[in-house]
């Protein structure tokens, strides 16, 4: 069994059980929260995509880890004006676990 869930703009596929990374949340480690909207739930040979039967699904998460990726680094150049500039970006996170799918 699987949902396809959006949070923060991304749709992410997740089972019980699972560890995703989903834009940064104020919450504490240890909080559990929902993810919704849920868009799809699969079970056995069922898939579910009505909006109407989905409205009251949710996905149960809790909060495991909060964190920064790896440093990116951008850099910016226009050419024979001697404009050279490198800045770096590390994003923050929110790593979450699953721990249940709700149909109603």
């Amino acid at each position: 069994m699987y949902a396809v869930v959006r949070d923060g703009g991304k749709q992410y596929r997740v089972s019980v059980g699972d560890l995703i990374r989903v834009e940064s949340r104020p919450e504490e480690i240890g909080v559990q929260l929902t993810l919704a909207p849920v868009l799809a739930i699969q079970e056995g040979q069922e898939v579910l995509i009505d909006p109407l039967r989905l409205s009251a699904a949710k996905v149960l998460a809790e909060v495991v880890r909060q964190g920064k990726n790896r440093k990116i680094l951008v850099f910016k150049k226009k050419r024979r004006k001697a404009y050279r500039k490198t800045i770096g970006h590390r994003q923050s996170f929110t790593e979450v676990k699953i721990l249940g799918i709700q149909r109603e």
